[in-house]
């Protein structure tokens, strides 16, 4: 009869060879490669009273002590904000779109400049057909944010992937352009 310490002992030496040949869990995400990037810029043009004509966004939604043409307060805490909002290749805002970015943010910090997004970009180049949809919270006073693609139509059917965040120009309360980097480790 065989010892079941030699095939125990055995099993262990398996078990530690195959467990070594495999990169740390946090590590994965990171080496691997996206299977798609992009670079848009979107351009927001917020309602204030005076610009019906060329806003792309408007408050939809303020706190008892705010209004529908100022966003509220410091943080502009409690705030709605619906828009749609032109998507160019360049940071110029005169550029030939090439989809728009559909969605909404919520400021939703009291004592933080922050809010959370909700969106889509719909495409309607040569280029590029169908949606990508993106969520997630959207700390304004760092220089870079990420936020989640979750997922996506046409052209982008199921995508996933991260989108960093750039303010790359802000005017007042009126206009801001983000430079959208997008990264897609999920493509169909």
């Amino acid at each position: 009869m065989v010892s079941p310490k030699p095939i125990f002992t055995l099993f262990l030496l398996v078990l530690l060879i195959s467990g070594s040949s495999t990169a740390p869990p946090g590590k994965r995400i990171r080496d691997r490669n996206p299977c798609q990037r992009l670079v848009f810029y979107f351009h927001d043009i917020i309602y204030n009273g005076k610009n019906a004509k060329n806003a792309t966004s408007a408050i939809v939604g303020a706190p008892a002590w705010g209004n529908h043409t100022i966003l509220a307060g410091q943080s502009h805490f409690g705030d709605l904000v619906v828009f749609d909002d032109p998507i160019t290749l360049d940071n110029n805002l005169h550029s030939t779109p090439v989809g728009r970015a559909q969605g909404f943010y919520i400021y939703d910090k009291k004592d933080v400049f922050t809010a959370w997004l909700g969106f889509s970009f719909v495409f309607n180049s040569a280029e590029h057909k169908g949606s990508l949809n993106f969520a997630g919270a959207d700390p304004l006073m760092n220089k870079t944010r990420d936020v989640s693609v979750i997922g996506g139509t046409g052209d982008f059917i199921m995508s996933r992937g991260i989108a960093t965040l750039m303010t790359d120009a802000l005017e007042g309360e009126v206009y801001f352009r983000l430079r959208v980097d997008i990264r897609l480790y999920e493509c169909w």
